[in-house]
C-alpha cells in the first residue's frame, strides 16, 4: 500500500498529528487521538494503545513555540526528573519537527483542587491526606539537585533557565496585575507598593514548577502518580511554590467561587511536613503575599479576557470578590509582619 492511499483516520481530531504520534510510538492500531478536558498548555490530547495511554502536547500550527505553548520545555524537564522517585509522567515520544509535539505516559487517577472544585465531591479526609502528601512531593522535588537536574535537562535537548529571584517574581505578576483595569482590583496598587518595600533575599535555587497544587497532581487514592502542568516551570526560590500551594488550603480566600474544607493542613503544617521531606525554607509572610497577588493578578486577567470577548466564560464574573479578597489577605498578612 502506497502512502497516498492509506486511509486517513477520520476520528482523529488532528489527522496529521495522530499519523506522526502513531509512527513515533509504534502504534499503527493506536485508537483515536481526542482533545484532553483541561489541558491548557498548547494543544492536549489523549490516545489509548491497547491497555496504556499517551498524553500528547502539541504546538498550534502556525503559532510560535513560547511561553505555554513551548510543549518541548516541559518535556525535557520530565526527562530530567525520570527515576528520582517522584510522580513524574515518563515522556514516551519527542518531535521537535514544527509543530512540535512530545507525547507521555497517561497515569491514572484525579487531580481535584478540595476548595475550589465545588462540584467533585471529595471527602474532607481524603482531602487533607492528598494535601499532606502533596506537601512531601514538594519537598522531595525541591530536594533534586540542580547540577544533576541541569544535566538531565541537556541530555532531552533543552538548558535550565537562570534563577529568578523574589524581585523577579514580583516584576512579573506585578506585570499581570498592571494588565488588569484598576477597577477590577481594589487595593493592588497598596499590596504591590508593600511587596516591594521589603523583598526578601533569595535563598539558594531550587527547580520550581510554578503552579504546584492538587488541581495539578493526579492521585490515586491518597497516592500522587503524576505531577502535570509544566508550562511555567523554572529555577528560584523554593519558597515560591510553598507560598502558592499554601493559598490552596483556605476557601475564605475564594468567596463565591471556592469552599471552605474542614480539616485541610494549615500553611504552617504545610511547611513543616514540607521541610520534612528534603525542603529547606519555612514560610514566611511576604512569600503568603506574593502568592495571593498572583492569584489576584491572574484572576483579574481572565476576567478582563472574558468581558473583552476573548475567551467566553460567564463564571469568570463570580471573581470580584475573590480578587479583592485575596488582596485584602495579602495585605493583612504583610500588615502583621511589618
Amino acid at each position: 500500500m502506497t502512502q497516498e492511499t492509506v486511509p486517513v483516520r477520520t476520528d482523529d481530531a488532528d489527522p496529521a498529528l495522530a499519523g506522526r504520534v502513531r509512527t513515533a510510538l509504534d502504534a499503527p492500531d493506536a485508537g483515536p487521538l481526542t482533545v484532553l478536558e483541561g489541558g491548557r498548555s498548547g494543544l492536549t490530547y489523549v490516545l489509548h494503545d491497547g491497555g496504556s495511554g499517551h498524553v500528547v502536547k502539541a504546538v498550534p500550527p502556525g503559532r510560535p513555540a513560547r511561553g505555554r505553548h513551548d510543549v518541548l520545555r516541559q518535556s525535557h524537564v520530565l526527562s530530567a526528573l525520570a527515576g528520582r522517585g517522584l510522580p513524574i509522567p515518563a515522556v514516551t515520544a519527542r518531535d521537535e519537527v514544527a509543530p512540535a509535539w512530545f507525547a507521555m505516559e497517561l497515569a491514572a487517577g484525579e487531580a481535584v483542587e478540595p476548595v475550589l472544585d465545588v462540584a467533585t465531591a471529595l471527602a474532607p479526609d481524603l482531602a487533607r491526606e492528598r494535601m499532606t502528601r502533596a506537601a512531601r512531593v514538594l519537598g522531595a522535588l525541591h530536594a533534586v539537585p540542580l547540577d544533576a537536574l541541569a544535566e538531565g535537562v541537556r541530555t532531552a535537548g533543552g538548558a535550565l533557565p537562570d534563577p529568578a529571584t523574589p524581585g523577579d517574581e514580583l516584576l512579573r505578576w506585578e506585570e499581570t496585575m498592571h494588565a488588569v483595569p484598576l477597577e477590577l482590583r481594589p487595593g493592588s496598587e497598596e499590596l504591590l507598593t508593600a511587596l516591594h518595600a521589603d523583598v526578601p533575599d533569595p535563598a539558594a535555587p531550587v527547580l520550581v514548577h510554578g503552579d504546584f497544587r492538587l488541581g495539578n497532581l493526579l492521585c490515586a487514592g491518597v497516592e500522587p502518580t503524576a505531577l502535570v502542568d509544566w508550562e511555567i516551570w523554572g529555577v528560584g526560590d523554593p519558597r515560591v511554590d510553598l507560598g502558592w500551594f499554601g493559598v490552596f488550603t483556605d476557601g475564605t480566600l475564594f468567596p463565591g467561587v471556592g469552599r471552605v474544607v474542614p480539616g485541610l493542613p494549615s500553611e504552617d503544617e504545610l511547611g513543616e511536613l514540607y521541610r520534612a521531606a528534603g525542603g529547606t525554607q519555612p514560610q514566611t509572610p511576604w512569600f503568603r503575599a506574593l502568592a495571593r497577588m498572583k492569584m489576584a493578578a491572574i484572576m483579574g486577567h481572565n476576567l478582563r479576557r472574558h468581558r473583552e470577548g476573548r475567551h467566553h466564560d460567564p463564571v469568570q464574573e463570580q471573581l470580584p470578590p475573590t480578587i479583592a479578597a485575596l488582596i485584602e489577605s495579602a495585605r493583612g498578612l504583610l500588615d502583621g509582619a511589618s
